[in-house]
């Protein structure tokens, strides 16, 4: 997630649809520690007099156990740190996964997150998960993700 704070005042936040691409573009530009998708099921921004502040992408779970036909990961959340910004794009995510069909969205965050845009927007933490290398001896890889332990979070 990105936290970089604004200093203009929250006046009104609008969802706007946005592309894949133009999602990417955007965490490219504002993402502390994670590069843009591959792939989505959907895509969603969040704008501010005419401006996207912020982008959710949904996915499928990158993990192979969560990957169960019912699960939507929120696989990217950015914004340039515009209050209430990643509160209502993760609301909007859920709202979004559930009207698709899926019946669970989960999404990540690093320890030294707080999390109140998840709790506030209705996810709630259920424990910690993953970390480490995705690099193995027979499928070596280059890392440019935190390996450290997450934080796994879940609506339904």
């Amino acid at each position: 997630m990105c936290d970089r704070p604004r200093t203009r005042p929250v006046l009104n936040l609008e969802l706007v649809p946005i592309n894949l691409a133009e999602a990417n573009a955007f965490v490219s530009l504002h993402h502390r520690h994670h590069k843009p998708v591959v792939g989505h099921r959907g895509s969603i921004a969040v704008a501010m007099d005419g401006e996207v502040v912020g982008v959710a992408i949904l996915s499928r779970p990158m993990a192979r156990h969560a990957d169960d036909g019912w699960t939507a990961e929120v696989t990217r959340l950015c914004t340039d740190g515009t209050r209430n910004a990643a509160s209502f794009l993760l609301g909007a995510a859920r709202r979004l996964a559930l009207a698709m069909g899926y019946r669970r969205v989960i999404t990540y965050t690093l320890p030294e997150e707080g999390g109140a845009s998840l709790r506030g927007a209705g996810y709630t933490l259920v424990g910690e998960a993953g970390g480490g290398s995705w690099s193995r001896k027979d499928r070596p890889r280059v890392d440019t993700h935190p390996l450290q332990t997450k934080l796994k979070w879940e609506a339904t």
